[in-house]
């Protein structure tokens, strides 16, 4: 009977440190962010946006919508246009209106990339295909439409599994007529470039031109999330060209990160245009008839695209294959989950080392007690 309660005994000792929650959930910072390698992204012109909270369902816990804007705007700006963050990335089939009005409360405008909804108070942002290794859709890739924004789906790891990109895509990516952008950028881009206007300079005795003519062109662009991201137009006119372009520098066909310029192309010329900037056209003559399309693609590029990095948890571990790449990313970053270790689980382990052979030594005192019970 003693031998069966001794049993009993060890039997629990090594159960509890099994069945013993061996953690509780707190939440860890990505250092990677504000040091080296997230000032290096947002220099190239990468956007940083939101995932939520590692492990926690959105549609139940709506405050990690705030936390997470709070914890990335603790470390960085959002991009290089505007340092709060307007893109969010929900779990597909999220339908849920809460959600939806804490994300416009706390100035998201872009959602992505698997929510099959239409919304005018949010801009949704589909996935076209993934950039892992062999799961890639190329099709998609080769047969885009004009002015359309690819969104490509990345993850360095799912579960404790490192995912490979697809070279092959990276490498027609790269080759191709195409914008590299983000999420934020596009759509502020295309907003801007409708808010681009012209008027012709009213000549008096002060500013007399002696033979020729002035056009302004302007951006009047404000946005009400803060960003201020330079918009395209294309621009033709009758006649001459302009013999001067003021306060603008130019652009180059393979250009295909976003910055101010213009280039002549087309019968016309392609103008980027920073808000608040102006520059002036100046014609011999008097000024021509100007005409001033909004482009929703810059430089005159066939298309876009933005590969997007959902559950970032490791800035360094999700962006270590591209350091050297010309693609721009949309990283959606979500706050780790940190283990901390259960105060009781040392004390167990403490007890175990103690007990363990103390009791056996108390087992082999007994069985020789009882044989020399027996043999007497």
């Amino acid at each position: 009977m003693a031998e069966r309660r001794v049993g009993v005994i060890l039997l629990v000792i090594f159960l509890i440190p099994t069945l013993a929650p061996i953690a509780t959930a707190e939440w860890d910072e990505d250092n990677w962010l504000w040091n080296i390698i997230g000032p290096e992204r947002l220099a190239l012109g990468d956007e940083f946006g939101c995932h939520g909270y590692e492990g926690v369902d959105i549609n139940i816990e709506q405050w990690i919508i705030e936390a997470c804007r709070d914890y990335l705007m603790g470390f960085t700006n959002a991009s290089r246009w505007g340092s709060i963050p307007i893109s969010f990335g929900l779990p597909y089939g999220t339908e849920n209106e809460a959600v939806f009005s804490t994300l416009i409360e706390n100035n998201f405008s872009i959602i992505g990339d698997l929510a099959e909804l239409e919304r005018k108070d949010l801009h949704v942002f589909s996935r076209t295909t993934t950039l892992e290794k062999n799961q890639v859709e190329m099709e998609f890739l080769t047969n885009a439409t004009k002015d359309e924004l690819l969104s490509v789906y990345w993850i360095a790891k799912w579960h404790d599994v490192k995912i490979r990109e697809d070279k092959e895509a990276i490498a027609l990516l790269v080759s191709q007529d195409v914008w590299y952008t983000t999420w934020g950028e596009w759509y502020n881009h295309k907003y801007s470039g409708e808010n681009i206007y012209s008027y012709i300079e009213e000549l008096t005795d002060e500013n007399t031109t002696d033979g020729y003519s002035r056009i302004h062109i302007t951006n009047n662009y404000s946005s009400t999330n803060g960003w201020q991201v330079p918009g395209t137009v294309f621009i033709e006119w009758n006649g001459a060209d302009p013999f001067s372009w003021l306060d603008s520098g130019n652009l180059e066909a393979d250009d295909k990160i976003l910055k101010n310029g213009y280039r002549y192309a087309d019968g016309g010329a392609y103008l980027t245009l920073s808000p608040g900037q102006e520059i002036i056209l100046e014609f011999i003559d008097p000024a021509p008839q100007l005409s001033i399309t909004p482009q929703l693609t810059f430089n005159g590029l066939h298309h876009s695209v933005t590969i997007v990095g959902h559950h970032v948890t490791d800035l360094h571990q999700w962006s270590s294959d591209f350091y050297d790449s010309q693609l721009r990313f949309t990283w959606l970053i979500e706050r780790p989950a940190a283990l901390k270790m259960n105060w009781i689980l040392p004390i167990i382990a403490v007890s175990v080392l103690i007990a363990t052979p103390v009791i056996i030594k108390k087992l082999v005192q007994r069985d020789q007690d009882s044989q020399n019970i027996n043999q007497s």
